[in-house]
């Protein structure tokens, strides 16, 4: 297993009750393949350095994980598919 950071910038009108929906998919996405949730970190509403799907701001969260590294590839396709998610980023913490 490595450690893996998780950067999901969300739509910035989401309420309370949708960004943790959204986190709890994602770490039950995570904990349903074996992997292991080690901190989730909401950084709250931020600007974004560029507009994105015509918006300015974004719900900035962090979810720092251990999972295998093949279940990245599905991982991106299931955050692909979440509408509230404007970007996403994965990667390996060194």
């Amino acid at each position: 297993m490595r450690t893996y950071e998780v950067m999901v910038i969300a739509q910035p009108d989401l309420d309370e009750q949708a960004i943790n929906a959204l986190v709890e998919k994602v770490k039950g996405w995570i904990t349903e393949k074996g992997g292991s949730v080690e901190n989730v970190d909401n950084w709250g509403r931020r600007r974004m350095a560029y507009v994105i799907k015509k918006q300015r701001e974004g719900q900035y969260i962090l979810i720092t994980a251990k999972m295998e590294p093949s279940f990245t590839s599905e991982l991106e396709r299931n955050l692909r598919f979440i509408e509230t998610v404007v970007r996403f980023m994965i990667t390996v913490v060194e």
